[in-house]
């Protein structure tokens, strides 16, 4: 099934434009999840801001609940579709381009359960703990469901080409590696040393599920622009998404890093420690090196796509986490190196 990706872009129809009410569930499709990420990632970012973070705290709780609306509203769309219009919904995994925005589900929710472990954990207390690892285990179940079903239907049933390749390519891959970096934020608020251990190296098989194959497509991606040149101005966003599986791999890493000496030492495992404590930080640190270039890169394609002038559309969201990801392991790469100092 052929499609132009710009489609996936463009602008959107206005609700008086609808021929009933009704249409606005039959046409929901899962791009808009992309609108939780981008306001997960900036919940997250703005409490770590050197210097102004507990400033920003409040507005960033407000965000928080604000997210948890977002995704359930969208949520609640979305299952309306596939329970009314079950027939039209199942198309998506025939869609060359839309079905790639599937992983972005999973990525919106791991937003809203970090966002709980900063802004909850005060608030509950203790028992939203237990919230948010139920919720973290159904967001591992759906990044490794995507991370490998989306990429099996591109081999079998979609028809795709090298000059139409996008970054799009990375997002259901990269879920597990979202997932990775939340079970990295929750294994230390369980009370169960065991259980630290099994989160811990869930995260590190979830950082390995995803992080090769995001790699191998940013190959590939270097490849088709040097032979295509850069995508229609409307995939403008799409330069920036490679930045998020590359900071989301470095933010990884710094913080199983972190997590790694305590909970290794307390399941017989010390010998191990400071060698994981290591690792993290020196991969974190060319990850974030190489995530350097790439926003380096980013910037310049962008410059050129403003010059021409881009519309606004819903790949925006597109700038957000990507950027917002990068900076938070920015902040997690200062404090690791006592660059900056912990709050």
């Amino acid at each position: 099934m052929t499609v132009d990706t710009r489609s996936v872009f463009t602008g959107l129809k206005p609700l008086s434009a609808l021929s009933h009410p009704r249409e606005m569930i039959r046409q929901f499709t899962p791009n808009w999840f992309a609108a939780t990420m981008g306001t997960g990632i900036l919940v997250l970012a703005l409490p770590q801001v050197p210097g102004a973070g507990p400033m920003l705290r409040p507005i960033g709780a407000a965000l928080w609940l604000f997210n948890i609306a977002l995704f359930t509203l969208f949520a609640g769309i979305y299952a309306a579709r596939w329970s009314m219009f079950g027939r039209e919904a199942r198309r998506i995994f025939g869609h060359n381009t839309m079905s790639m925005f599937i992983g972005t589900i999973p990525m919106g929710l791991a937003t809203i359960i970090n966002g709980g472990l900063v802004y909850g954990l005060p608030v509950f207390g203790d028992d939203i703990v237990s919230v948010a690892e139920a919720l973290w285990w159904i967001d591992v179940a759906m990044a490794l469901t995507c991370g490998v079903v989306i990429p099996y239907l591109m081999f079998t049933r979609h028809e795709h080409s090298l000059d139409a390749m996008t970054a799009v390519w990375l997002l259901p891959v990269v879920a597990a590696e979202v997932a990775s970096v939340t079970g990295g934020l929750l294994a230390p608020h369980l009370v169960d040393a065991h259980h630290q251990f099994v989160v811990l190296t869930t995260c590190y098989v979830l950082w390995a599920y995803s992080m090769p194959v995001a790699f191998a497509i940013l190959v590939v991606l270097i490849l088709r622009m040097a032979l295509h040149k850069l995508p229609h101005e409307s995939m403008a966003a799409s330069s920036w998404l490679a930045l998020g599986p590359i900071g989301t791999g470095a933010l990884g890493m710094l913080v199983l890093g972190g997590d790694a000496p305590a909970i290794l030492s307390a399941n017989g495992l010390g010998e191990l420690d400071q060698v994981a404590q290591g690792i993290g930080t020196i991969v974190g640190l060319l990850m974030w090196g190489f995530g350097l270039w790439w926003l380096a890169l980013a910037t310049m394609i962008t410059t050129r796509y403003w010059r021409a002038g881009i519309p606004f559309n819903l790949g925006w969201w597109g700038y957000t986490f990507p950027l917002g990801v990068f900076a938070v392991a920015t902040f997690r790469l200062g404090t690791t190196l006592h660059l900056l100092r912990r709050k």
